[in-house]
């Protein structure tokens, strides 16, 4: 790959980081003043229209029908089901948790990858996987509130189900970008959502209370909108068309740093001793999983300059 698209397809990495470890502090910030459903219709439904709008702008070429149907099943997953479980699942436990769940998504496409892909995993790379699990159970058993412990199990298995969710869509998105835009892809994902996600609404509307909705959840909507919506989704599937899904899902591990700061900073969430050595055993067993080492020319490189 040239090095300037190298070079884009990492900034598009990084932002992407960025505006989803946000969007974890925003999401409870939103919640506050809207129902799970209403709070993600409205955000698929305006970023969908701004996408209509692109796609018209921009003449791609058309899909097929047997396209337009994988696309379907991808918006099942993401951000279908991905959504809902995350969603719903911040209202039960704190968004910190939640980022450094969301953080076991590289490990689990590789593990997805090895099963149905049939990929090899290294053993160093098992060996990370075996380490994550005992660094999520930290997570889930090391809070300090032991009375709230089965509200908070029941939303931690909810970001579960939102990170099978979001591994399996990084596998077919890996895919589809080889042979569909960027552009397209998202735009397909975030209209399928808001028509997915619209029933789910109409069922919420009754327990909206419009005029109470308090202006720090508006803000926190438009937010969510924006960037976690339509800047991140572009920005992430942009790269996974250029890398691995396995490569640009190790940078999902990045998220609980961005969250931890934002929750901390906007929420005043803090975590336990135990939660937090459980995210950093969580964060180096990503980094095992998805170790590579370097091809032999590379290394025999590195050894010549280490002697220069």
């Amino acid at each position: 790959m040239h090095r300037h698209n190298l070079f884009l397809t990492y900034l598009a990495l990084a932002l992407a980081v960025v505006f989803w470890g946000f969007s974890f502090v925003a999401t409870k910030i939103a919640l506050l003043g809207f129902t799970p459903f209403t709070l993600v219709f409205l955000r698929f439904a305006a970023a969908s229209i701004f996408f209509l709008l692109l796609l018209r702008r921009y003449r791609l070429p058309r899909l097929t029908n047997r396209q337009r149907g994988q696309l379907a099943v991808l918006a099942v997953f993401q951000p279908g089901l991905y959504f809902a479980f995350e969603t719903i699942g911040l209202q039960y436990t704190s968004a910190t948790t939640t980022s450094l769940i969301i953080a076991t998504i590289p490990v689990t496409v590789l593990v997805l990858s090895m099963l149905f892909l049939k990929e090899r995993l290294r053993p160093v790379n098992a060996l990370g996987v075996a380490i994550s699990l005992a660094g999520v159970a930290l997570l889930i058993f090391g809070g300090g509130d032991a009375g709230g412990l089965e509200g908070s199990l029941f939303g931690d298995l909810l970001i579960f189900g939102a990170v099978f969710s979001a591994a399996i869509y990084m596998i077919i998105t890996r895919r589809l970008g080889q042979s569909i835009a960027p552009l397209q892809i998202t735009a397909m994902q975030i209209i399928f959502g808001a028509v997915i996600f619209f029933p789910l609404f109409l069922r919420d509307l009754p327990r909206m209370q419009w005029q109470s909705i308090p202006a720090n959840s508006l803000i926190a909507l438009v937010a969510l909108t924006l960037f976690a919506t339509i800047g991140a989704f572009f920005c992430y599937n942009y790269a996974l068309s250029r890398i691995p899904a396995a490569r640009a899902a190790v940078c999902i591990n990045a998220i609980p740093l961005v969250t931890t700061f934002g929750a901390w900073l906007l929420l005043g969430e803090q975590l336990s001793p135990l939660q937090g050595a459980g995210g950093i055993v969580v964060l180096g067993a990503v980094y095992l999983a998805n170790y590579q080492p370097p091809p032999p020319a590379l290394a025999m490189e590195a050894v010549v300059l280490d002697q220069e």
